[in-house]
């Protein structure tokens, strides 16, 4: 790049003495940088006579060449800086399906107005596939709550701790009460959410109190799920934070009570770019246990 620069200063300049305080090199620095560029392009590329440097041929028709290298060179130099300051960046979020905006929003609003130019796109998927895109790289962070530990490929941190709830429809008799207790779900019907990555984990501990439910309803989609439950088609269990329909009446489960922890994930010794970095310094900074709604 040296090179390219030295050449066309000696293009604009006529002169290798001026292009050289141009360039604030010496003239033998700035003639042996020209001398191992004409090596590499195969001839002169200027010829010097007594007060008439000028281009040669070769150096013509280089000129329009090299120049755009500069620019094109400044330009990628600039751009790595704006990604560096946080500035036309895309940062790619997953989130776990069942975690609910309005937990988020204010964190992210925050973010919003400290980082401005940093784009976020939000996908959503289970635990696992949010884990593979982040595997392949397809995910720059994900958010996830699960009942397993997290593989030894990702470095996992706490954000905030959820309770499950249970979800019924308004004048069901588990609304005059400020609890549900798992063996009070005996014989009841139950709406599956059939992307619940606590089903399984729940179903063990509901079998242990002497707990067993009649499955009537599974979806994948929570609006099918909590509009059955809103029918009187039976409850639903669902985290704390989740987005709930309007009128559905939720109580915390508890005897025992089932809860998840909400982290933020990354790929372990994967090198990141800047924001990245940001995303994950704020995120576990904010004040989650002041942050979001609770069930009532």
């Amino acid at each position: 790049m040296h090179q390219i620069r030295y050449f066309l200063a000696v293009c604009e300049t006529l002169n290798f003495t001026r292009a050289a305080e141009a360039c604030h090199v010496s003239q033998p620095s700035l003639t042996r940088a020209i001398k191992a560029l004409e090596d590499e392009l195969g001839g002169p590329l200027f010829r010097r006579e007594r007060n008439n440097t000028h281009l040669t041929g070769l150096g013509e028709m280089m000129r329009p060449h090299l120049s755009q290298v500069l620019i094109e060179t400044d330009t990628a130099k600039e751009r790595a800086r704006s990604f560096g300051r946080l500035e036309n960046v895309e940062l790619k979020l997953g989130m776990m399906c069942t975690i609910g905006p309005h937990r988020f929003v204010p964190f992210l609003q925050g973010f919003r107005e400290r980082h401005p130019k940093v784009r976020l796109a939000v996908q959503d998927g289970s635990s696992d596939e949010l884990r593979e895109r982040l595997a392949k790289g397809e995910l720059d962070i994900a958010i996830c709550g699960q009942p397993e530990e997290i593989d030894d490929r990702f470095h996992a941190r706490r954000l905030y701790d959820e309770r499950f709830v249970i979800g019924v429809c308004p004048g069901h008799a588990f609304e005059k009460q400020n609890v549900v207790r798992v063996k009070e779900l005996d014989g009841m019907a139950y709406l599956n959410r059939s992307d619940c990555e606590f089903f399984g984990h729940a179903g063990r501990l509901w079998r242990e109190q002497g707990t067993t439910v009649s499955m009537v309803f599974r979806s994948n989609r929570d609006d099918w799920v909590q509009s059955m439950a809103l029918a009187g088609l039976g409850f639903t269990f669902i985290p704390e934070y989740a987005v709930t329909m309007p009128g559905l009446c939720v109580r915390p489960l508890i005897d025992p009570e089932i809860a998840r922890i909400i982290q933020v994930v990354t790929v372990r010794g994967r090198p990141h770019v800047p924001a990245v970095g940001a995303f994950v310094r704020e995120v576990l900074a904010f004040p989650w246990v002041t942050a979001g709604p609770t069930a009532s």
